[in-house]
Parts: structure tokens; sequence; C-alpha cells
């Protein structure tokens, strides 16, 4: 009689705990004993444990997924907007103001250049500027007394020919000095200069001084580089069994290294041959928005996607999915009443698996467009 009592208040005791304001309210299983090994398939969740748990109910929604093809490459930029700057002339380094990464602009003066021999050209060429009058003025002379045979024809050849080699040489000497960005039309003997300078043959920055205040540059050293970023784009490389995939227009999702940031651009252009070595092909894609060329530097190591086609498919959050043992399951509500929600864990057959969204391929569950538990399912289904 003594144990009986014990056990009746033990009991008691359990009831009284379990009835305890403080701890969460369990599920209800459901045990469907026709199915093998007592198989959970029905949950029933009450309102108060819905609201405390920040469940949420969902359906299937239309998504758009997308097949690509993954590769990788580098930021670029066309060589038309690389320069490599030296000096037509040899001189000594007067000035130099040059920082990497300093911004410049077309015909800025990057460096000058100190040289005697720059005054000897221009002193050359006012003299055959000088002289070029006078022999041109023979010239002519000759050629009209050599029509009147009044001189020889021997003579008139050497007024000819003397004049059209100052020519010569004067045309030579007025190139040189456009070269040295020196103004011939107003160059004259009072202003002869000894220094000339080099200027930006594009707009871009600088990325390399080789250069220092002193030095002297040879016409094959190179002084200064500069790149323009205005036209910056992806370079891409595909193994050329791929390359019946991709087609200009196609877009493309990329990344640069340790960063998840993605970005667009698209397919321009499809290299026509194939890198004997690698086996490669390179894809030139342009950047589709061209506010965001300023946060690439050229050299940049980038992984892709490229877009080789896009479906449209029902897809449920992947909140909503839990995967068992490589099966997938979602609670499927069945009824709503009596402040219950009653679910069935519903094996899906998935799809795509794209931004957040998992494509359900189960014909009968898209017919019925039915409803899901969209956030919680993970701690009933795995209890």
């Amino acid at each position: 009689m003594k144990n009986i009592l014990k056990l009746i208040a033990f009991a008691i005791i359990s009831i009284l705990t379990s009835c305890n304001g403080g701890e969460k309210e369990a599920p209800t299983i459901l045990i469907d004993e026709t199915k093998p090994n007592n198989k959970l398939d029905y949950i029933t969740v009450s309102e108060s444990q819905f609201k405390s748990s920040n469940m949420q109910l969902g359906k299937m929604s239309q998504q758009q997924f997308s097949e690509g093809l993954k590769t990788n490459g580098k930021i670029g930029i066309p060589p038309d907007n690389r320069a490599s700057v030296s000096a037509y002339f040899g001189g000594y380094i007067k000035m130099i103001s040059l920082i990497e990464g300093q911004k410049v602009k077309k015909g800025q003066t990057l460096f000058t250049l100190e040289n005697p021999d720059y005054i000897d050209i221009q002193k050359n060429y006012l003299e055959y500027k000088d002289k070029l009058e006078y022999l041109r003025s023979d010239f002519e002379r000759q050629q009209e007394l050599a029509k009147d045979n009044v001189v020889s024809q021997k003579i008139y050849l050497k007024a000819k020919t003397d004049y059209e080699i100052a020519l010569v040489n004067f045309e030579a000497l007025k190139k040189k000095l456009k070269l040295m960005n020196i103004n011939s039309t107003n160059l004259s003997s009072s202003n002869l200069q000894s220094i000339i300078s080099v200027a930006s043959p594009i707009n871009g920055y600088v990325t390399a001084v080789n250069i220092s205040k002193g030095m002297f540059l040879t016409p094959s050293d190179i002084a200064v580089k500069i790149v323009n970023l205005d036209h910056i784009h992806i370079e891409l490389k595909i193994y050329e069994q791929d390359l019946s995939k991709v087609s200009i227009g196609q877009s493309v999702n990329f990344k640069l290294q340790n960063d998840n940031t993605i970005y667009k651009a698209k397919v321009h252009l499809i290299n026509k041959v194939i890198d004997q070595e690698t086996r490669q092909i390179n894809i030139h894609c342009h950047i589709e928005d061209k506010k965001q060329t300023n946060l690439f530097t050229p050299g940049m190591y980038v992984e892709a996607e490229i877009i080789t086609q896009s479906k449209n498919g029902n897809a449920l959050s992947e909140n909503a999915i839990v995967n068992i043992e490589d099966s997938y399951y979602a609670l499927l509500l069945i009824e709503q009443k009596n402040n219950e929600y009653i679910f069935e864990k519903t094996k899906l057959n998935i799809g795509n698996h794209q931004n957040g969204m998992v494509e359900i391929l189960n014909n009968n569950l898209i017919e019925k467009s039915p409803t899901f538990l969209t956030r919680g399912a993970f701690n009933l289904i795995s209890e």
C-alpha cells in the first residue's frame, strides 16, 4: 500500500512539474501506425508555440534559375589605354614631381629634360630657315634663265638641288622641334632653350615612375607608365570544350577574390584563337554599371560565372527545407483549426538552388500550390 501511495505522489509531482509556465510548450508528434517503422509524419503546433518560436507560413513562388559556366580571369584594360612614356631625345632629368597613383591629363607635363644638343637643333633650324629663302629665290631665278637658255642646265640643276636639300633638312628639323614640344613658329635666336618638356599622351593614373632628378634618360628607357581606367573590362578564360556554351550578350556574374559582392557584366567579344598550350580561349566582358569601374584595378583576380541559360521554376525558401541523409523534407500545412497547426512531413524532389531559393520538382505539390512552414521547420523535423 505504501509503495502504491509513493507512485501516486511521484506521478502528481511529475504532472505539476510539466505544467510549469516557465518551460516552452513542446509540439505534439502524431505517429501514423500504418507506416513502416512508426515513421513520424504529422506534427501539431499550438498557436502559442507558433508565435513564441516566430514561425512563418508561405507558399511556393515563381523564381528564375540560371545555369552557368564557372570560370576565372582578371580585370584588364584595352592596349590603347596604356602608355609607356619615354623621350624622343636623350637628356638629363631636370624636373620630376610624379608619384604612383597620381592622376594626370593628356598634354600635362610629366617631366622636363635638359641637354645642350637641343640648342644645336634649334640653331640648325633657324639657319636653314634663313638659307631656304635665299636658295628658293635663286632656284626660281635660275629656272627662268634656263628657260631662255641664258644659263647652262648644270647651273640650274645645282640651284634646284641645293634648294631641295635645304627644304628637306628644314622640314626634318621642324618635325624634330614638334617632337620636342618647341613651337617653331615663335622660335628665334633670342629664345633658344636647352630644356624641353615631355607631356602625357593620355588621361589616366601614373602606375610606375622609373626616373629621378639628375639621371640621364635615353630614348629606349621607359620613364613613366600610365593607365586609363575609362574602359576597364574583364578578361575571362574558358576551355575549348565549353566554347559552344558561350555567346556574345550573355550575362556574367563576377566577384573579386575574398569579396562576396556580386557584380554584373556581359560577354562582349570571344577570341577566335585557342591557346595551343592551355587549350583555353579568352572571353572579353564589359562591366554593366560604369560607375563601379573605380572599384577595380587592372590585374585584379576575379571569379566569374557566365550565365548560359535560365528558366523559371516553382521554389521554396531554403529555410523551409531540411536535409536528412541526402533526402529533403518540408512541413506541409494540412489543417489549421482550434488554435492548432497540423503539418505533414513531406519529401521533396529539388532542382536548382540559387539566391536562397530551392526549385521544387514535385508535380503534385506544384498543382495544389500548398502552404508550408517556411521558418522553424528544422527544429521540428530534426527532433
